[in-house]
C-alpha cells in the first residue's frame, strides 16, 4: 500500500509526459507561441499582478490538452477557475466571478469525471468524442435561457461592471460547459464565443485600467486555442468513428 502511495506521483509524472510527448509539431508551436506571447503582452503592458499571467499560462495549457481530448486539460482548467475568480473580483466583473467560481468550476469538475469514465479504447490520454442530439440540445437551450434570466437580476443586484456583456458571458459559458461535459466537439466553438464576449469585456475595463490590456490579449490567445479545438475535435471525432467502423 505504501509503495503504491510512493509510486503515485511519479505515475502522474508519467502520464503528464505522455501528454507533451503526443503533441504534434504545430500543436508544440501552439503552445509555446501561446505562452510567448502571453508572458510578452505582460511585459509591454505592465499586466495586473503575477496572478493574471499565471492564470493566463495555466489557461491557454489547459486549452491545448482539453483540444486534443486529454483530462488533464480539464483538471488544469480547475485551476484556471479558481485563479479567474480572484482577477474578476478584483475589477468587479462579478458575474465572471459568480459565472466560474458557481458554474465553471463545478462544471469542470465534472467534466473532469465524464472525460476520465469514457476513455476512447480504455486510454486514458483521449476521451471518447459524444454526441448530442436535438431531443437533448433543446431542453439544454431552455435551461442556458433560465440560467441567463436568474443570473441577470442577480448580477444587476451587485451592480455588476458591462452588465449586458457579463450577462451574456454567463449564456456562453454555461452552452460551453455543458457541451463540454457531454464530450461534444461544440463545446470548444462555444468557448470561441466566450473568448469574443470576454474580449469585449477585458478591452472595457482595460480602457479604465490599461494594466488589464494583457487579460484581453490572453482571450484572443485563448480565441485562436478554441478554434483549433474544436476543427481538431472534429477531426478526432471522425477517426475514432473509423476505428470503430473499422
Amino acid at each position: 500500500m505504501e509503495k503504491d502511495q510512493k509510486n503515485r506521483p511519479e505515475a502522474l509524472l508519467e502520464a503528464i509526459k505522455r501528454g507533451f510527448g503526443s503533441f504534434t509539431g504545430f500543436e508544440l508551436a501552439l503552445w509555446i507561441g501561446s505562452l510567448l506571447f502571453i508572458i510578452l503582452s505582460f511585459i509591454l503592458f505592465g499586466g495586473k499582478g503575477p496572478l493574471t499571467l499565471i492564470a493566463s499560462l495555466i489557461g491557454v495549457t489547459a486549452l491545448i490538452f482539453s483540444a486534443k481530448g486529454n483530462p488533464i486539460g480539464q483538471a488544469l482548467m480547475i485551476v484556471f477557475c479558481i485563479l479567474y475568480g480572484i482577477i474578476s473580483f478584483g475589477f468587479r466583473y462579478y458575474g465572471e466571478m459568480i459565472t466560474y467560481l458557481g458554474m465553471s468550476l463545478p462544471m469542470a469538475v465534472i467534466g473532469l469525471v465524464s472525460w476520465l469514465k469514457n476513455p476512447f479504447k480504455g486510454e486514458l490520454s483521449q476521451v471518447a468524442v459524444g454526441r448530442v442530439g436535438l431531443g437533448e440540445a433543446l431542453p439544454a437551450a431552455a435551461l442556458s435561457i433560465g440560467v441567463t434570466w436568474v443570473f441577470y437580476f442577480i448580477l444587476k443586484a451587485f451592480s455588476t461592471a458591462n452588465l449586458l456583456f457579463s450577462t451574456l458571458s454567463v449564456t456562453t459559458t454555461f452552452i460551453a460547459a455543458y457541451l463540454n461535459f457531454r464530450r461534444s466537439p461544440f463545446f470548444a466553438l462555444a468557448y470561441a464565443v466566450n473568448d469574443v464576449v470576454l474580449i469585449v469585456l477585458w478591452v472595457l475595463a482595460s480602457r479604465v485600467q490599461p494594466d488589464y490590456a494583457s487579460v484581453v490579449i490572453c482571450f484572443i490567445v485563448f480565441l485562436v486555442n478554441d478554434l483549433y479545438g474544436f476543427f481538431n475535435w472534429l477531426k478526432m471525432r471522425r477517426h475514432q468513428a473509423s476505428v470503430i467502423d473499422s
